[in-house]
Order: C-alpha cells, then sequence, then structure tokens
C-alpha cells in the first residue's frame, strides 16, 4: 500500500459512469480472515447525509455479500488495462466453489484489515452506512423488473461513507 497516495474524493477525476459501467469494479470484502471479491458494474458516487458516498449493489445469493455484511467496511478497486478477462470470471465464478482469486493470478492482501487488490490503479474505502434489499414493489418502471430480475434474485443496495481513495 506505500506505492498510493490517499487523495479526497473532490481529488478522484475519472468519470464514475465509464469506472463503474463499462470498466467495472472488484466489490471485495474481508470475513474471519478470508477475502472475497465479486465484480460489479452497477453503482455510483456522489453525496448524501452530507457525506461523499459510493453505492452499490449485491444479489442476495451471492457469496461476497456474506463478506459485506460480515464487516463494517468494503472496497471498491479499479483497474486501468486488460484485466476483463480476470474480472469476468471473478463475477461469474463463486468464491464457495473455488478460491478464484488465486485461480485469476490476481494478488490481493489485508492493508489494515481491506482487502487491497495489487494490481488496482485506484481502491474505494466504504465504511457501510446503510443497507436495503430492493423490493419489487416500489419499482416505478415494472419492465426493469422484468429485464433484470427473477424469481427471489433481488439485490441489496449498499451505501457507504467514502473514508478514503488510494491513488497510484
Amino acid at each position: 500500500m506505500t506505492d498510493f497516495k490517499t487523495i479526497t474524493p473532490e481529488e478522484l477525476t475519472n468519470n464514475p459512469f465509464k469506472m463503474i459501467g463499462s470498466e467495472w469494479m472488484l466489490i471485495a470484502a474481508e470475513k474471519e480472515g478470508k477475502i472475497n471479491a465479486m465484480t460489479a458494474s452497477w453503482g455510483g458516487l456522489g453525496i448524501l447525509w452530507n457525506k461523499p458516498v459510493a453505492f452499490a449493489f449485491i444479489r442476495q445469493t451471492r457469496y461476497t455479500k456474506e463478506f459485506v455484511d460480515a464487516n463494517t467496511h468494503f472496497t471498491l478497486n479499479f483497474f486501468e488495462g486488460d484485466f476483463k478477462k480476470e474480472m469476468s470470471y471473478l463475477g461469474k465464478v463463486s468464491g464457495r466453489d473455488e478460491d478464484k482469486i488465486r485461480t485469476t493470478g490476481m494478488e490481493v492482501s489485508l492493508q489494515e484489515g481491506l482487502p487491497i487488490f495489487d494490481a488496482a490503479k485506484k481502491v474505494i474505502v466504504c465504511k457501510k452506512l446503510y443497507v436495503q434489499k430492493l423490493d419489487e414493489n416500489y419499482f416505478i418502471d415494472k419492465k426493469i423488473l422484468e429485464q433484470c430480475y427473477s424469481r427471489d434474485s433481488m439485490h441489496s443496495l449498499y451505501i457507504g461513507e467514502i473514508e478514503k481513495i488510494l491513488a497510484r
């Protein structure tokens, strides 16, 4: 972590639509000394409750949800360059079934209890503030339910206060 510098949210110049939507991110958390991560392309950055926040969505069935739920913090890891193959794998394979991080060859370590991927160019450290399972009754546009959800596959919304951003 020594080659990272800490920046404020105001110093982040990357486009969050590109960072999250097309380059993807890894949501990572620690539980009982183990690390798990999943690829995500739904989320955002902004201001809520007078705090800089990040928000992300995790399906109920994802193993990573257990890790995020078990901890007060999670990290969002962002990469530059060609990591689509590895990130795709981390998004498709469950950590319940294998050590998927090792399989990809990516290196990750706990730094102050936070999972940091060695190849990450930016890491957003989030302290959980709020979590809620999405409820189909509150969708105004019911087409979203048809397009994005099958039975019992709703996401939980996680809102985390951005405590720091690590940048290379």
